[in-house]
Formats: structure tokens, C-alpha cells, sequence
């Protein structure tokens, strides 16, 4: 790499064998303070111009985004950080004391939503830009028709990363250049095939960049030159290439915020689709399930997934005439029968059942009633304990659940179709799937009556 902050000579184009020449970056200095309504495109040809080192086709405009959210009137006066940073945010994904990390509404995920009180007046803040792909290519076609240049623009942001220190610049707006470029499907020197290689080239280019920019000395702006082979006719897909897609993140929840997203997460849920349910993902979460509280040092749970469809089916009409019996002898219509036997078509429409049971084989026998209804109760908490971690395991694995108490009014008919051994308690049964729409989230309740202090 040659001329990082300072100028070389003219760049050399590719090495031989294709092997990519080398690289310059340069600093655009002048460019001065940006206020609300300049014309940045105008601004930046400017100061390159006077730089003395005009623009070459390819070349790659790097600019941070702060210069381009002044230029848009992104910039807030008298406004409380923290009220900023909520309104900028559309989920937290992580928070200890007072750092948060959202996701934007760009699909960005960062610390205080980019929201910014650094390199700009005592106070204001500055926002991240509407859209900042929509930012690059209007910059980018202005200065096209000002050169008639194949070019590329870049806007940057600074970010953490996951598992690493320091802050770099990465690419939240993009232009004319192929932000990602995948490598699966070729091979390595050694003929090794790559399978999951897809470097993120415009975040490569945004950390270069800094290195030339520097953070304290008020420049914007760097110029890339040797990349001609990533800049396009076109716009290009943008920087909004470069976010994960929720379904593919496996980190989308941390650690502790995790656990609570989780929680609050779990709904219960009635209408399923057809998508089909990963069998390992239910047998990770019946494991975390098996790590519930237990009394005595036994595991009371058994977890019966019915697997067979004819076994499902059998099941469900026996059930059926048993709930329809009872209910007529209580006295039911037919109208209020048929009614009521319907609810229990959710367990049929169900892609994944189970059914927990409850084995009381490590209980205590006492032999006055007080203890004896204590330890029934204490292994019935057991058993609440064991399914309510099954029902979050699923929300963590993206699956919806139904918990119904549908066994606990047929048990011997359960115990006698699923040929379960004698002394397992059927405990309701477990509806599982994709939810068919997203459960609404249940706003947060006041602990006022319900959390008591003596």
C-alpha cells in the first residue's frame, strides 16, 4: 500500500497474473464546516480540486457520514441524547448501564443508534442520514456529471464489533461500487474449494479510509484509488447488502438481554404455517427444558413428542370422545358439545406435539396429609417449571408454541393410545410451529400490587 495520507505517484494497475496492483489513499482536506443545506457534492469538487489531484476514472469517494447528515439538516439542538437515541431505535439488542446497542432503521446494529455528539457544536447531535444508500448515489451522480468520471462514493460510520476492541469505520452508504464480493464456488491456492467466503469489500475500503481521515483532525473525506475492478456503470445493490438478514443472524440476541428478550418474547400461539419445524431445534429445546428446577435431585419431566400421524389422529379422536362424554353428562347441548371440542383442533393443526408428563418416582412418602399435599404440589411447580423453560427454549429457537391442558382431563385415555408407563401424568399437551404472523408483543406490566414488599 503506498500514499496512505500522503499522495504517490500514479497508480499502477494490476499485478501480474491478475494479482491486484496496489492501493493509494489519500485525505481531502479543506472541505471546512458543513452546515445544514450546503451543496456537498459541490463542496467536495471543490476541495479536491484544489488538492491538486483530481479525480481518475475509478476512483472510490470515501466521505463520513456525519458531513453528509449536517449537509441533510440531520442535526438536533437542545435535544437529550437518550431521547434521541429512542427515537432512532427499533429494537435493542443489547444494554449495560448506560451503552445501548439498536438496530436502526436502516438495519444498521450500533451503539447509541449512531445518534453522535462529537466533531459538531456544543449542544447538538447529530443523526445518521435518512438513507444513506439514497445519500451515495445522489452524491455520486452529481459528481459524475461534474467529471464525466466512472467513480464510487462511500459513506462511512464508526462501529464496534462483536467479540473484538476498538472502534473501525464500516460503509453504511454505498454507490457504484459491489459492496460484498463472493468468493463460494471458487478455490483456494491449494485447490481447496471456499464455501462460506463473502469479503465485505466497501467496509474494507471505509476502515482504509480512516486510517487517512484520522478522527481528530476535522477531515471528511479520502479519495481510493486502485479498485477500478469493484466500481460499476450502475449503483449497485448499496450498502443495505451488507446488513444480515434476521433469519440467517444467529447472534441476534446477546447474553443476559438474551435471556429476558427471550422471556418476553414467548406468546401463546394458535395459528401455525406450513413451514416445516427443524426436529433438532424441539430437541434443543426439551434439553434446555430438562434444566429446569427439580425437587430431591430427580428429573420428574418426560417429554413425548408424537411423532406419527396416525398415532396423532388416534389420539385426538379418543380425546374427543372422552371431553365430549364428560360434557354431556354435565348437562351440555350438542350446539355447546361440538363447540367446545372444536378448541381442541389447534393440537391437530399443530406441525409438532407433545406431551409433557409428570414422574413422581423420586417423591417423598409422608404419611400425614399436610406434607403429603406439599410434596404433590411442590413436584406440580416442578412440572410448571419444566414446560414454561420448554416454551422459551422455542421462542429462543424462532418457534411458536401453545400450551393447552387438553391431557389433564383424559389422562388414562393419553397413558392408553401413547402406551406411556403406569405413573406418568400427561400434563397438558404442547402445540409447536411457526407462528403463521408475528405475536404481538404484550406491553410491559406495572409491578404495582403484583410485586409485594414486607
Amino acid at each position: 500500500m503506498t500514499g496512505v495520507g500522503t499522495p504517490a505517484g500514479p497508480s499502477p494497475g494490476p499485478g501480474p497474473a491478475g494479482v491486484p496492483g496496489p492501493l493509494e489513499c489519500w485525505p481531502i482536506t479543506g472541505i471546512g464546516e458543513v452546515q445544514p443545506g450546503d451543496d456537498l457534492a459541490t463542496t467536495v469538487r471543490v476541495a479536491l480540486e484544489r488538492s491538486g489531484r483530481p479525480l481518475r476514472d475509478g476512483d472510490v469517494l470515501v466521505i463520513t457520514s456525519k458531513v453528509v447528515a449536517k449537509a441533510e439538516g440531520r442535526v438536533l439542538h437542545g435535544v437529550d441524547r437518550e431521547q434521541a437515541i429512542t427515537a432512532e431505535t427499533v429494537r435493542e439488542v443489547a444494554a449495560r448501564g448506560t451503552t445501548r446497542i439498536v438496530a436502526t432503521r436502516h438495519g444498521l446494529v450500533l451503539a447509541a443508534a449512531g445518534v453522535d455528539a462529537s466533531n459538531t457544536e456544543p449542544g447538538t447531535l447529530v443523526l445518521l442520514p435518512v438513507d444513506p444508500d439514497a445519500s451515495a448515489r445522489t452524491l455520486r451522480a452529481e459528481l459524475a456529471q461534474a467529471t464525466g468520471l466512472r467513480l464510487a462514493v462511500v459513506i462511512t460510520d464508526t462501529a464496534g464489533r462483536a467479540w473484538r476492541e476498538g472502534l473501525v469505520d464500516l460503509a453504511i452508504g454505498v454507490a457504484g461500487m459491489d459492496p460484498l464480493e463472493d468468493w463460494r464456488g471458487r478455490t483456494d491456492p491449494y485447490g481447496n474449494p471456499l464455501q462460506v467466503t463473502v469479503t465485505a469489500i466497501a467496509d474494507e475500503v471505509s476502515a482504509l479510509a480512516e486510517l487517512a481521515m484520522g478522527k481528530a483532525f476535522g477531515v471528511p473525506v479520502a479519495v481510493v484509488r486502485g479498485l477500478e475492478r469493484y466500481v460499476r456503470t450502475d449503483d449497485g445493490p448499496g450498502a443495505a447488502a451488507l446488513v444480515r438478514p434476521a433469519e440467517t443472524d444467529l447472534f441476534r440476541r446477546g447474553h443476559r438481554e438474551a435471556a429476558r428478550e427471550a422471556v418476553t418474547a414467548r406468546r401463546t400461539v394458535r395459528q401455525f404455517s406450513d413451514a416445516p419445524v427443524d426436529p433438532d431445534a424441539v430437541r434443543r429445546a426439551v434439553a434446555a427444558a430438562l434444566t429446569a428446577p427439580a425437587p430431591h435431585h430427580t428429573v420428574p419431566w418426560r417429554f413425548v413428542l408424537v411423532a406419527h400421524a396416525g398415532t396423532r389422529t388416534r389420539l385426538l379422536a379418543q380425546m374427543a370422545r372422552q371431553w365430549a362424554a364428560d360434557l354431556s353428562s354435565d348437562g351440555f347441548t350438542e350446539e355447546l358439545i361440538a363447540r367446545r371440542v372444536r378448541r381442541g383442533a389447534l393440537l391437530g393443526r399443530a406441525p409438532v406435539l407433545v406431551v409433557p408428563a409428570l414422574v413422581r418416582d423420586g417423591a417423598h412418602r409422608y404419611p400425614d396429609a399436610r406434607r403429603a399435599d406439599a410434596e404433590r404440589t411442590m413436584f406440580h411447580l416442578a412440572m410448571g417449571a419444566g414446560v414454561a423453560s420448554l416454551l422459551v427454549a422455542l421462542a429462543a429457537e424462532g418457534l411458536g408454541s401453545a400450551w393447552v391442558s387438553s391431557t389433564l382431563f383424559c389422562p388414562d385415555v393419553v397413558v392408553r393410545v401413547l402406551g406411556l408407563p403406569a405413573g406418568w401424568e400427561p400434563m397438558g399437551a404442547v402445540a409447536i410451529g411457526h407462528p403463521a404472523a408475528a405475536p404481538v408483543r404484550r406491553p410491559a406490566r406495572a409491578l404495582d400490587g403484583l410485586l409485594i414488599e414486607r
